[in-house]
């Protein structure tokens, strides 16, 4: 296993490419299964959850082809074509890695009539039930049925009617599940309190591209109006809105000045909102975002929330940059009931973070040194490395595949703005 040595204290200067986003591509590429025609994603970032997706892909039957990527590009481009489906079983040995495994239900139950999936897994940030997606695809017409650790769905004969739901709570898997699902049933679909994550305006405008009728997209309230077949396309992943979040608190921590090329400023307002709270300059451009810090670091108060509010994902990087702030600030988590596992961490490297269950107070230090730390989830691994990339001396973290989920060659693309960090086995 290999682990992350960063000597901190160099200011980042210079370009980093902001990669496609895994929160999209997850939910784009089981698209594939809706159609028996080829589906090609480009920008499709290279990471272990990616991979994984692929393989269970694989299991279905589903044919895949990495076109002509070079080693030295950031992205591929990925063919996928399920011109026959030859199972309908998700196993658990598949999916229990992945929580994102979830998102072939919908889709696979739309063409096939029914589908089993091993129960998911993922990271260990608190309880992600899946009841939402499964009342989503009951309202639609499907028969669930749990047994063994498995969830089996069922259309009726001819295939799913289509219905109404009104989520209770924002989801975003369960509106991914939902609309898939809906986009091939027999008549007019409508979902209340929808999810309207730009990842989901992404999912639906390729599920458009593919031939498919939804109306209100963007807004919480959709209307699917199933059609009888969708065709291939060929379609760019977004870029990754919080890899780019992740990549500007580690240029702010370190006072540098960091172009984020491929950002999008419309698609990230409440983190650059936070950003410029906690006193640092963003100035949106044609192509990417220009992150600049050259004075003393504020603190903020803010509380995560379904989009357009500031995003849990983006939580443990944004803690990480206000422990050098000049004054308190607290957050609270919304969203996920155990997502504080990086504070001991970042407390380890002199920190000063209480927290009393959803609420974390940062009283902010003038310093933070190195240590030996080790990542508990794929967001709080990051804030780790950009707590790293100020620390005083050398900073080790340890348990990687977390980052390897979510962050193409961090590594590299650090090292590009002037960071000292490297990769090397854990002995």
């Amino acid at each position: 296993m290999d682990k992350i040595i960063i000597r901190g204290g160099k200011r980042l200067s210079g370009t980093i490419p902001v990669s496609g986003a895994k929160n999209a591509a997850l939910t784009l590429l089981p698209c594939a299964l809706l159609t028996d025609e080829p589906l090609t994603l480009r920008n499709l970032p290279r990471l272990a959850d990616i991979d994984g997706f692929q393989h269970l892909m694989n299991q279905f039957g589903v044919t895949t082809v990495i076109q002509g990527s070079r080693p030295e590009d950031f992205g591929r481009v990925m063919s996928l074509e399920a011109t026959r489906i030859t199972s309908s079983v998700a196993p658990y040995d598949l999916v229990r890695k992945m929580r994102a495994s979830i998102l072939v239900l919908g889709p696979m139950l739309a063409r096939m009539g029914e589908a089993t999936v091993s129960l998911p897994g993922g990271c260990a940030i608190g309880n992600r039930p899946i009841d939402l997606h499964l009342k989503a695809l009951e309202a639609l017409g499907a028969t669930i049925e749990l047994a063994q650790g498995y969830v089996r769905a069922i259309a009726p004969d001819g295939g799913l009617p289509g219905g109404r739901y009104s989520f209770p709570v924002v989801s975003v898997g369960a509106t991914e599940n939902a609309i898939m699902a809906a986009v091939l049933a027999n008549g007019k679909s409508t979902f209340h309190n929808a999810a309207r994550e730009p990842e989901i305006v992404d999912l639906c405008k390729l599920l458009v591209a593919m031939g498919a009728e939804i109306e209100g997209i963007g807004t919480s309230d959709l209307t699917v109006h199933g059609v009888s077949r969708l065709h291939g396309a060929t379609y760019r992943v977004m870029s990754d809105r919080i890899e780019a979040g992740s990549y500007a608190c580690a240029a702010a921590i370190t006072g540098g000045e960091v172009f984020l090329k491929n950002a999008v400023a419309e698609e990230m307002e409440a983190t650059i909102q936070a950003l410029r709270d906690a006193g640092v300059a963003i100035e949106p451009r044609r192509d990417g975002i220009q992150v600049t810090a050259d004075g003393p670091l504020k603190p903020v108060t803010l509380s995560t929330a379904p989009y357009p509010g500031f995003a849990t994902d983006m939580q443990a990087q944004l803690m990480a940059l206000l422990c050098l702030a000049k004054g308190s600030s607290v957050l609270t988590e919304t969203i996920f009931e155990n997502r504080y596992m990086h504070v001991p961490e970042l407390n380890r490297m002199g920190a000063k973070i209480e927290t009393k269950g959803r609420t974390a107070v940062v009283h902010g230090v003038d310093e933070l040194t190195g240590a030996e730390v080790m990542a508990t989830d794929l967001r709080a691994s990051m804030s780790l490395v950009i707590a790293g990339l100020a620390a005083k001396g050398e900073t080790q973290v340890h348990r990687l595949y977390h980052l390897d989920r979510g962050y193409e060659r961090l590594e590299e693309k650090l090292a590009l703005v002037g960071a000292d960090i490297e990769r090397v086995g854990d002995d």
